[in-house]
C-alpha cells in the first residue's frame, strides 16, 4: 500500500516540476531571451535538466513557510532504501540552480548553494534546518538569506 502512494506522490510532484520547468523556459525566453532545451529521456537526463545546465525546481510550499526547499537527495519511492545525489549534489552538467513558484523566481549558483548547505554555527551544527521526507533530503533556505545570495530575483 505505502509503495503505491510514494510512487503517485512522486508522480504528482514529477509532474508539477515539469509543469513548472515548461513555465521557466517561457519565463527566460520572454524576459531574457534565453531559450532552454529540456533532456526528456532518462539516458539524456543524466547529462542534465536541459542543454545549458540550469537545474530548476518548483517550490509550492515557499509561500507558506517563507524558506526555499534546497533538495540534496531523492529516491524515487520511499520504500526504496538509498537517496541518492540530487539537486545541488548532483553530479551533472549544472551550474546554475532556479528555484521558485508562479510569483517569485531565485536563481543561485551551483556551487554557493552548496557552500550555504555546510555552513557550519559557533557550535559546530549545521546552520540552516536539514529535512527530511520520505522521498527526498535537503535544507531549508530563509528568504532574508536567499535574497542576499541570489543571482537573480525575478519577481513576476
Amino acid at each position: 500500500m505505502g509503495k503505491s502512494i510514494m510512487t503517485e506522490e512522486y508522480e504528482i510532484n514529477k509532474r508539477d516540476g515539469d509543469l513548472y520547468a515548461d513555465f521557466i523556459s517561457d519565463v527566460f525566453y520572454d524576459k531574457y531571451f534565453i531559450q532552454l532545451s529540456h533532456f526528456k529521456s532518462k539516458q539524456y537526463q543524466l547529462k542534465g535538466e536541459n542543454k545549458q545546465g540550469i537545474e530548476i525546481k518548483f517550490d509550492n510550499q515557499y509561500e507558506k513557510t517563507g524558506n526555499l526547499y534546497i533538495e540534496v537527495a531523492e529516491k524515487s519511492n520511499a520504500m526504496n532504501l538509498n537517496y541518492y545525489e540530487s539537486g545541488i549534489y548532483r553530479k551533472d552538467n549544472t551550474w546554475l540552480y532556479v528555484i521558485g513558484n508562479y510569483k517569485i523566481i531565485y536563481v543561485f549558483s551551483k556551487t554557493i548553494l552548496r557552500l550555504i548547505h555546510n555552513w557550519k554555527d559557533t557550535n559546530g551544527d549545521k546552520r540552516y534546518r536539514e529535512v527530511e521526507t520520505s522521498t527526498s533530503q535537503g535544507y531549508l533556505l530563509p528568504k532574508n538569506i536567499a535574497e542576499i545570495y541570489a543571482s537573480l530575483i525575478i519577481i513576476l
